[in-house]
């Protein structure tokens, strides 16, 4: 009997078991139907679009001109390879490799000079009680609202050979290295200033509650506190310096005269000589320092450690009569050069034939007399800023929000947000030239763009495509991830969130990407120097091209149109965030 029972328990209890694993499995089936129902959702379905797309984009217009240069550096004129024969004559050139000289130089020494300044100019608005810090915050960005050519023309009027200051250099040529150098000393200086502002403002005010109560002198506390709390944004800026200058081709070729740098060689090469392999060989050059750089801040960004956390005391600095007012003397100084260069800019603009007669008028603003496109070239850069702004802003904030908040196909992602980073790296002129040797081939199905207005918009926002994404990113990761969690839970469609919530919650920093690009549509020459036609002609190429032929007056009319139209979108764009923070982002205060 005993056995018996025994027997039907074990009967039982294996049925049991049986009936549990055969649940099991058909709750792990139906999870595995749940995922894969999730996976070809309706949003799901949008995502993976929109991201094949935007790496379709990505890989014509970013790695396709890359590829396409790349290859031309081993051919020759005639498109046979060569290896790596262009290579060996350009380092047999004396010339070509005095400019790799010339261009490390010089951007050695800018780099240092803007370090110094800029980190001066940013202590002073971050630690300082020092009156007027709305209008040095101003004064300090001014020069990133003008075109790198605006600065070489006053050079010109200031330092020139009848320039009304040129016993201030002592005998010695602007002409030359002291030329570029000073240009672009003041066209790097407020991307420095930016960096570090914000570096500085995040201190714990601890710190240096703990070194006054150890009776530790201001300077040591400098060295041993301020110092190593902001060198991450130091070194972030020095290398963003140093990439901006051997990058740079505006000032080089308006004051540089006979001191070559790579950028300007590639001009030479491209537009001089028609020597196309040699000037993709000195883009490979010119691409390798850019590249370096940026490396260099990718490895420090990563070592980067948050000092300021939610038991952080945001730092307030305390009146102190002497340092407010060295700051306030050096901020005055450096305010007053930034001034000098853009006022010289404006009267040369004004006065009617520098330096015979000195008469003002508005004579040099009559573009039509001066060259056959008139006034077209300042149209065509309000309608390739417009276009860069409006479709630029919606490709990388799209983009952006795919790589954040998408919620499938990680790996599409992270290759999209690897891809997103390398424009940062290229020069302007090299993906310029790479856009020549990709496009303007008969071959690619894709060359009716070549010479039209709208592979100037598709160069454009490439070329400043990561700043854009980066920022969008910085806004959304800003965002509770409860949003989505929530959305996702109540099976609400994530594009809906993306127009009630995401969109009205990022405007301010949407706002921000467009002025970002509209500015510097309206400002680059390097990357669009080689892509425009007759009828699509920019205004910075208009500057470059009256410099060249020796109106000098015109093309500083030009440049400061430039600057003022820069203005006036950054003054609206000033007005319209407060409209839009006092409607959208209540919800930030507390």
């Amino acid at each position: 009997m005993e056995i018996a029972m025994n027997a039907n328990t074990n009967a039982i209890s294996n049925v049991t078991t049986n009936e549990r694993t055969m649940a099991t499995r058909q709750s792990s089936l139906s999870q595995r139907l749940t995922v894969f129902k999730n996976s070809l959702s309706r949003d799901n379905i949008t995502l993976g679009v929109i991201l094949m797309m935007l790496l379709i984009i990505m890989g014509i217009f970013v790695l396709g001109p890359m590829f396409a240069m790349l290859q031309k550096s081993v051919m020759n004129n005639q498109g046979e390879f060569v290896g790596l024969q262009n290579f060996a004559n350009y380092f047999s050139s004396p010339a070509l490799w005095q400019s790799l000289k010339n261009t490390i130089n010089i951007g050695l020494i800018v780099t240092v000079f803007v370090g110094f300044l800029a980190f001066g100019y940013a202590y002073a608005l971050t630690r300082s009680c020092m009156p007027f810090k709305g209008l040095f915050n101003v004064l300090g960005a001014a020069p990133i609202l003008a075109p790198s050519l605006l600065p070489a023309i006053s050079l010109i009027y200031l330092f020139g050979n009848q320039g009304i200051a040129k016993e201030l250099l002592m005998g010695n040529s602007v002409y030359g290295p002291i030329g570029i150098a000073i240009g672009l000393i003041f066209w790097t200086f407020p991307h420095a200033v930016m960096i570090l502002t914000t570096s500085l403002k995040t201190s714990d005010a601890r710190l240096y509650e703990a070194a006054k109560a150890l009776n530790t002198s201001s300077i040591k506390t400098f060295f041993i506190v301020t110092l190593p709390a902001a060198k991450y944004g130091l070194i972030s800026a020095l290398i963003v310096v140093f990439t901006l200058v051997v990058c740079d081709f505006g000032v080089p070729k308006v004051i540089g005269g006979s001191y070559n740098v790579l950028a300007t060689d590639i001009f030479k090469q491209v537009v001089g000589q028609q020597n196309f392999s040699m000037g993709a060989v000195t883009s490979v050059i010119l691409l390798a320092p850019a590249i370096l750089a940026f490396s260099v801040d990718r490895r420090v960004k990563k070592k980067q450690q948050g000092l300021f956390d939610s038991r952080s005391v945001a730092y307030t600095p305390e009146p102190n009569k002497l340092r407010d007012g060295l700051c306030f003397l050096f901020c005055s100084l450096i305010s007053l050069c930034i001034l000098a260069v853009i006022g010289m800019a404006f009267y040369g603009s004004l006065v009617t034939f520098w330096p015979w007669n000195l008469t003002l008028s508005l004579n040099n603003y009559n573009f039509a007399q001066f060259s056959t496109y008139g006034w077209a070239p300042y149209f065509n850069s309000i309608q390739l800023a417009s276009n860069v702004a409006m479709f630029g802003t919606i490709v990388i904030f799209i983009g952006a929000y795919c790589v954040e908040k998408g919620r499938a196909f990680a790996p599409i992602r992270n290759l999209l947000q690897m891809i997103a980073i390398i424009p940062m790296a290229v020069p302007g002129m090299v993906l310029g030239l790479g856009y020549i040797f990709f496009f303007n081939n008969q071959a690619n199905p894709m060359s009716v763009l070549y010479g039209t207005m709208a592979i100037l918009v598709i160069n454009t926002v490439i070329h400043y495509y990561t700043v854009g994404h980066m920022t969008a990113l910085t806004a959304l990761k800003q965002l509770p991830a409860e949003v989505e969690a929530i959305s996702a839970s109540i099976k609400m469609p994530q594009y809906k969130v993306f127009f009630k919530v995401t969109l009205p919650v990022c405007l301010p920093a949407v706002f921000e990407i467009a002025v970002y690009m509209f500015v510097n549509a309206m400002t680059t020459t390097s990357a669009i120097v080689f892509l425009y036609a007759t009828d699509t002609m920019p205004a910075s190429v208009s500057v470059l091209n009256m410099d060249d032929a020796g109106q000098t007056g015109p093309a500083a009319a030009m440049a400061v149109m430039i600057l003022l139209t820069a203005a006036l979108v950054k003054l609206t764009h000033v007005g319209t965030i407060q409209l839009i923070e006092r409607y959208t982002q209540a919800w930030r205060n507390r």
